[in-house]
């Protein structure tokens, strides 16, 4: 019977796994948990394959509880009911380890429908999810668990999965592998922390390798085939998406191009063309405003031409962009003003709009009144002192000017003619 390589490379033991010694070193606090047999309710968070699954495994050989699995993909509320009938659950004193992976996909109810078994003890439930558990974990189950954060494979952690992989298919089919250098070290950066794709692809290698007289040939350009953009982790309704863009975002308010070329080729090569646009769009206005106010215009003709070229030729308005935004001067003056503003409207504080400001709708009405507006433009410097904002809000600053080059002109001028 065929059996997945991914399954018979699966450590048996916490030793073997790799990578996780924040929480599975030799003080961490997941494997003095797991080694003390009492096991809590527990929440699994972080990106497939950094072995999530496999721990969950261990810790259910390591105790008194029969391990179950379900796929909150395909599971329903029927299914954990038919786990906690069963006769040798219900004879088992520990109760059972329930294993549900993705637990995203369940709805409030279902993951309702969990909590009573939780509290009577059926089940200890072990629950892995790819997304934050904070958003996505009803508050009932995350307040009787325990959160565990599994991190992305680091390369040299992954290398070790790999000849361990190596290895076991070698033995397995007992032929002599010739390994083209630095192959282990491709497969491990090409695989982006996730070591299931790792393993899968020295399957794929030994599957297409060419074999001749008990030998079988593991060539790099195999390996980069097998690997093709296995390292991209993203999907348009994940937090990888949210990451990349806030990443984006924060590298180039940090004045790092390079940073934001980097996140920007990620948004691209996985396609997301208009999440990339918008972003940038509104970091022109946010991030550099004022202090460069010509950046709003030009990343708009930027983005425009990005989407009448599509890709991969828009790539370079784009990177025209981020460089661009990310080594002028920033100033948030613009951002911080209306965000202040839109705070205290929606407190309540607006008051009329005082009378000279109002449109002359009025006049001739009956109604009318002495308006009293003063024209700018009638006066030196086209400027005159009269109060605009309402009675309540009178002297109220929402705008603060930044210290860059331009903002600081506009002061020096507004200063002068106030005078």
């Amino acid at each position: 019977m065929y059996r997945p390589l991914a399954d018979a490379v699966r450590p048996t033991t916490l030793d073997d796994i790799v990578g996780q010694q924040h929480i599975l070193g030799e003080n961490g606090l997941l494997r003095r948990t797991a080694q003390s047999g009492k096991i809590p309710n527990m929440v699994f968070y972080g990106p497939s394959g950094t072995g999530k699954t496999t721990v969950a495994g261990i810790i259910a050989n390591n105790s008194d509880r029969t391990l179950k699995r379900l796929n909150a993909t395909t599971a329903s509320i029927a299914d954990i009911r038919a786990i906690t009938e069963e006769p040798d659950t219900l004879l088992a004193p520990a109760g059972v380890l329930l294993y549900l992976d993705e637990i995203q996909y369940f709805n409030k109810k279902q993951q309702q429908s969990l909590l009573e078994f939780i509290e009577n003890g059926k089940i200890t439930l072990i629950a892995a999810t790819t997304e934050n558990p904070y958003f996505y974990v009803y508050n009932a189950i995350l307040s009787r668990s325990t959160v565990f954060e599994f991190k992305q494979i680091s390369a040299n952690d992954a290398v070790t999965a790999i000849n361990r992989a190596i290895r076991i298919a070698r033995e397995t089919e007992n032929i002599t592998a010739d390994i083209e250098p630095n192959l282990p070290e491709f497969i491990a950066a090409a695989c982006g922390g996730d070591v299931r794709k790792a393993i899968n692809a020295v399957e794929l290698l030994f599957a297409a390798g060419p074999r001749k007289d008990g030998r079988i040939r593991l060539m790099l350009e195999d390996a980069k085939q097998a690997s093709q953009r296995s390292a991209m982790r993203y999907d348009r309704d994940s937090d990888a998406h949210y990451d990349i863009l806030s990443a984006l975002q924060k590298s180039v308010r940090g004045s790092d191009p390079d940073a934001g070329l980097h996140y920007l080729a990620r948004l691209l090569e996985a396609g997301d063309l208009i999440s990339a646009c918008r972003r940038l769009l509104v970091m022109a206005a946010e991030d550099i405003g004022l202090a460069f106010p010509q950046a709003i215009p030009i990343v708009k003709a930027c983005v425009d031409s990005a989407l009448q070229l599509g890709l991969p030729e828009a790539r370079i308005p784009l990177a025209d962009a981020v460089v661009l935004l990310a080594t002028v001067p920033k100033s948030n003056t613009a951002y911080l003003g209306i965000d202040a503003a839109l705070a205290d409207v929606r407190a309540g504080k607006t008051g009329p709009v005082p009378r000279e400001l109002q449109n002359k709708h009025a006049d001739g009405t009956g109604f009318e009144r002495e308006q009293g507006y003063k024209y700018p433009h009638d006066y030196p410097n086209r400027w005159v002192r009269q109060q605009y904002l309402p009675d309540e809000l009178a002297g109220t600053v929402y705008y603060k000017f930044g210290e860059n080059k331009n903002e600081q002109a506009a002061k020096r001028f507004a200063d002068e003619i106030k005078k």
